[in-house]
């Protein structure tokens, strides 16, 4: 039988639920100005399809540019169209007919944040309203876990900068919720708790595909036990099944009905995202690191985007395994798998070397930084790079748009696209050590069984 964790001190209860109802707070408060933030680029006049007419003027200059007043037009949204049933994409990668490029929860969202409006304002309000329960829900439970640290996620720049820029406020509350599950909901078995949060992580899949990757070390996970156990080798396959199985059948379930109602709008948002490239738009290292090698002769440009086709999911996949193969290796030291590292470094590599790095993506990333103990000097260099691109990439668009040297903002794009890339490294490797904040620090040292040794199940 696995050793159950000890139980919290009251006082440390109540501690967290301090922390919880202020990160709350906080966090509605650092909403409101999220909004405002985006709100200066929506507002009349409009033009006849509801276009805020400032929209394009401003967005780049003022840095008040979101995907969610972008999409108003373009996707059907401001026709009213449900999304994917009729739509498809062309050969050159125009999506049509209601078809969108995210995932069919996202894509359903969107249809819901576009109900009663007329105009792209009204569009990026209601949104926003639809959204922020579940930053507060993630607050909650952030500091629930993790006391003071959440105040990292509700009071920090990238709340204000990415909370209405897409729609990853729900794809972040769902692998926040998996983790509050497994790790707190104890009176509960692990088997139990562990397909609890494979559901969650699957509707996550549906929102924004990337917590998926975290069901495959929830599964290590339940298969090794927690807290230590007295005879290491005996495995829960079962458990790890019914974990992987019950991810899987959440994600059948889920898009079942749209690619039965409308395959071809369905597939149309893999299709989307399979052709995009790696360009000045998506701040990748690949765009910014290798496209230059490739010069400007004919056929460059293919050439290019060719080797990125091929490297980039070899790379991720690469970091994928190396991720959990030392993890296991912490498993066999310690004793326990640590899930939540590994999961975390595995979002680090999928960050690092896709060939998309949308600046709301730092969005992702932040509950780890919380969740796991890792140096806040490396947390403060981390969110001083992603300003220069949240902030830098805009400011170069409007530079370029205009004409204007593009120097100065080039050198900050270039600094916050390195500057990421290189703490991405150090928070792989800074994860799969870390031991975990706040309620869940992890039991006392156990005693091995197969060497008698005493270890730490969280060192």
């Amino acid at each position: 039988m696995p050793n159950r964790p000890p139980p919290r001190p009251l006082a440390g209860v109540a501690a967290g639920r301090i922390a919880a109802v202020a990160a709350t707070v906080l966090c509605g408060v650092t909403l409101v100005f999220a909004y405002l933030n985006k709100a200066r680029c929506a507002g009349g006049p409009y033009t006849v399809d509801g276009r805020s007419e400032l929209f394009d003027r401003i967005k780049d200059a003022r840095v008040c540019y979101s995907d969610i007043q972008y999409l108003w037009l373009g996707r059907d949204i401001n026709e009213h169209v449900f999304p994917y049933i009729n739509g498809g994409i062309t050969p050159d990668g125009t999506l049509t007919g209601g078809a969108v490029e995210y995932p069919v929860l996202s894509g359903l969202l969107m249809w819901l944040g576009a109900t009663g409006a007329h105009d792209d304002a009204a569009f990026l309000l209601h949104s926003a309203l639809l959204l922020a329960p579940f930053a507060l829900l993630t607050a909650w439970l952030l500091g629930r876990m993790s006391g003071a640290a959440a105040l990292l996620w509700a009071a920090g720049p990238p709340l204000v900068l990415y909370a209405f820029h897409n729609w990853e406020l729900p794809v972040v509350c769902t692998s926040v919720a998996a983790v509050y599950v497994v790790t707190t909901l104890t009176r509960y078995s692990l088997r139990t708790r562990g397909i609890a949060a494979a559901v969650l992580l699957g509707i996550g899949f549906c929102l924004k595909l990337y917590p998926g990757i975290f069901v495959v070390p929830l599964a290590l996970y339940v298969l090794v036990g927690e807290w230590g156990r007295i005879h290491p080798r005996r495995y829960d396959v079962r458990g790890a099944l019914a974990v992987l199985g019950a991810a899987l059948a959440t994600v059948v379930v889920i898009n079942l009905p749209f690619a039965l109602a409308g395959y071809d709008g369905w597939r149309a948002s893999i299709t989307f995202q399979q052709l995009r490239q790696a360009d000045i738009t998506t701040n990748s290292i690949w765009y910014w690191g290798l496209r230059p090698m490739f010069g400007q002769t004919p056929g460059s440009e293919a050439s290019f985007q060719e080797v990125v086709s091929t490297a980039s999911p070899m790379l991720v996949l690469a970091a994928f395994a190396l991720a959990l193969w030392l993890g296991w290796r912490r498993f066999q030291r310690t004793g326990t798998f640590p899930w939540v590292g590994v999961s975390g470094a595995m979002l680090c590599g999928f960050l690092l070397f896709h060939k998309v790095h949308s600046p709301q993506y730092t969005l992702w990333l932040i509950p780890f930084l919380v969740l796991l103990e890792v140096p806040w000097t490396a947390v403060g260099c981390y969110l001083l790079a992603d300003a220069a691109i949240g902030i830098g990439v805009f400011r170069y668009f409007y530079a370029l748009g205009m004409g204007e040297p593009a120097h100065v903002q080039e050198n900050i794009v270039q600094f916050g696209v390195w500057g990421r890339a290189l703490l991405l490294v150090v928070f792989y490797f800074a994860f799969l050590r870390a031991r975990e904040r706040g309620r869940w620090s992890g039991p006392p040292p156990i005693e091995r069984a197969d060497t008698g040794e005493l270890v730490s199940v969280a060192s």
